[in-house]
């Protein structure tokens, strides 16, 4: 049986890979992306998912920390894949499209790690937050890809 402590250190770790995959790939988009305002939102988002990592690395033991750690499979890294795909065609709405779906697949991991119950008041504050923070995200790239 998975104790409270082991089961808060992986609801933790899955959303420190998710922000690892996060920032790599906004990085490796914002790399490949000639437009600026898509550069500009691209580093801003990145730079969020370090920060959240950051910010969640100090409820877990260090030897726990998944840094650097991505995914090579599921939802998140054909997301990303996606992403790169539809950079190379400098299609903007694939581009966004590609994007909305990655930040789909990084909600629902929040929302599944809010839905657990097994971590304490201050993490789920912080996980809380952290969410909204991708949701807005998610709006911002939304809405630009319904103007594009």
């Amino acid at each position: 049986m998975i104790t409270t402590t082991d089961k808060t250190v992986s609801v933790i770790k899955d959303l420190m890979i998710i922000n690892n995959d996060r920032h790599e790939g906004y990085k490796t988009a914002s790399n490949e992306t000639k437009e600026s305002d898509l550069k500009s939102m691209f580093d801003r988002f990145s730079n969020q998912s370090s920060q959240f990592n950051a910010e969640l690395r100090r409820f877990i033991p260090t030897e726990d920390s998944p840094e650097g750690e991505t995914l090579t499979s599921g939802k998140i890294y054909r997301a990303w894949m996606d992403i790169r795909a539809a950079l190379s065609t400098n299609d903007r709405k694939t581009i966004l499209s590609s994007c909305e779906y990655g930040e789909d697949v990084a909600l629902s991991a929040y929302k599944s790690a809010l839905d657990e119950g097994q971590v304490s008041e201050e993490i789920r504050i912080a996980i809380r937050k952290q969410k909204d923070d991708i949701q807005e995200a998610h709006n911002t790239v939304k809405a630009m890809r319904d103007r594009a």
